[in-house]
């Protein structure tokens, strides 16, 4: 059954190749949906969604913007128009699946545009830039980076291979039918070594009630990947036993995922079990690139690559205020559980990172500030302990039984 291919780009300047890449999609039977992004000369060639449509739905005048002739600007605007326009045209079923190329403009208006689209959409992109570090267009997406080789600069014996191939790739993932699956709902755990056994009991508890469990590294990308698959829709409880990419966020780590973490469970009301786990180090890399500024602090050495520093009681107090800041959001059931014990394998007992004063700041401050009618649920456990593995899944597993407003 023939597919709409969307073919994203500057018809002003590319308008040769999205021709050559429209001709080879048409060749496989495969229909194409054109979409300028253009600006500042006529399209090359005719598209089937206007700049104009672009502009308008970032909310831009695009005569105003034709007559200042400032690319920076007009990037920008179409970027944004891009971001909006495309999901828009997704849920319409206007296209199945996008293709652009480019250089690092067209690459970043692109992938901006294809970072709205849900997983599982293909997205191909020939650009000059893959090759390199492109995390910073992907972001934590399922998005195809195609080295260009040369220039995205007219068809010549080089590209024509270059954008065949690209056009042959999603067609080729387009064609494809997922084989069907026995699916369980999705739950999703976020887990760091240090919280290994904790998530590994309770997974095993949560899948013997008949959900699948994806476990997600906390390092900063696993973190932005598992909020972005719950903002999708695709998930039906979360596991957030790892919290400590807010650790790194809050201090200076080389792991943090950004300041909307703890944002999507909250905002899309899927049932949430969180606790600090790990909030008691911040990640660095080897020692040699740990900061000055932190000289005389308490360290960790986790590996000769890692080097963990722990939370001061200031810190955890200020990382306290931010769990509750985002968990009162929450629109669904949530509930926290604390381990008072210690939070991580090296914050118990008599372990080097065991610092009671700075787990009870944390604890303080974050009973001022959440929301009252969020659980908060005190247990004489560290967070490794079998019990709190049992805790952690047994409270999760009633939250998702209960009536969602979502």
């Amino acid at each position: 059954m023939p597919k709409t291919v969307a073919l994203l780009g500057a018809l002003d300047t590319k308008g040769a190749e999205y021709g050559f890449v429209k001709e080879c999609i048409e060749a496989r039977g495969h229909r194409t949906l054109l979409i300028d992004v253009g600006v500042l000369d006529p399209p090359r060639i005719a598209p089937d969604v206007s700049r104009r449509e672009v502009a308008e739905a970032a909310g831009v005048d695009l005569d105003a913007l034709v007559s200042r002739r400032d690319r920076g600007e007009a990037v920008a605007a179409m970027a944004r128009g891009a971001e909006i326009l495309v999901p828009r045209l997704f849920a319409q079923r206007r296209f199945d699946a996008i293709l652009a190329l480019g250089g690092g403009g067209g690459t970043s208006v692109a992938c901006g545009a294809m970072r709205t689209l849900p997983l599982g959409v293909p997205k191909v992109m020939v650009s000059t830039v893959a090759g390199t570090d492109v995390s910073g267009y992907v972001g934590v997406k399922d998005i195809v980076m195609v080295p260009s080789i040369v220039d995205v600069s007219g068809v010549n014996r080089i590209s024509r291979e270059i954008f065949a191939r690209a056009a042959g790739a999603v067609c080729g993932m387009v064609e494809t039918e997922v084989p069907p699956g026995d699916d369980q709902p999705l739950v999703v755990a976020s887990m760091f070594g240090n919280t290994t056994p904790c998530v590994e009991a309770a997974r095993a508890m949560v899948e013997a009630a008949g959900y699948e469990v994806l476990v997600f590294h906390a390092t900063g990308t696993g973190g932005r990947t598992m909020e972005s698959l719950i903002d999708d829709g695709l998930i039906a409880g979360v596991l957030d036993i790892t919290t400590t990419e807010w650790a790194d966020q809050l201090v200076g780590g080389v792991l943090a995922a950004g300041p909307t973490r703890l944002e999507a469970a909250a905002r899309r009301g899927v049932p949430a079990v969180v606790t600090p786990g790990c909030l008691d180090m911040v990640n660095f890399w080897a020692p040699s690139t740990v900061p000055a500024r932190f000289q005389g602090r308490r360290f960790y050495q986790h590996n000769p690559n890692i080097t963990l520093m722990r939370t001061t009681p200031d810190e955890c107090r200020r990382l306290g205020e931010i769990v509750a800041e985002k968990l009162n959001q929450s629109t669904g059931p949530v509930s926290v559980l604390l381990p008072m014990r210690g939070w991580s394998m090296i914050d118990a007992p008599g372990g080097p990172f065991w610092w009671p004063e700075a787990n009870h700041a944390f604890l303080e401050a974050l009973k001022a500030n959440l929301r009252r009618d969020i659980p908060l649920v005190e247990l004489d456990c560290n967070v490794n302990d079998p019990e709190f593995a049992r805790q952690c899944a047994e409270t999760l597993l009633a939250l998702m039984k209960l009536p969602q407003t979502v």
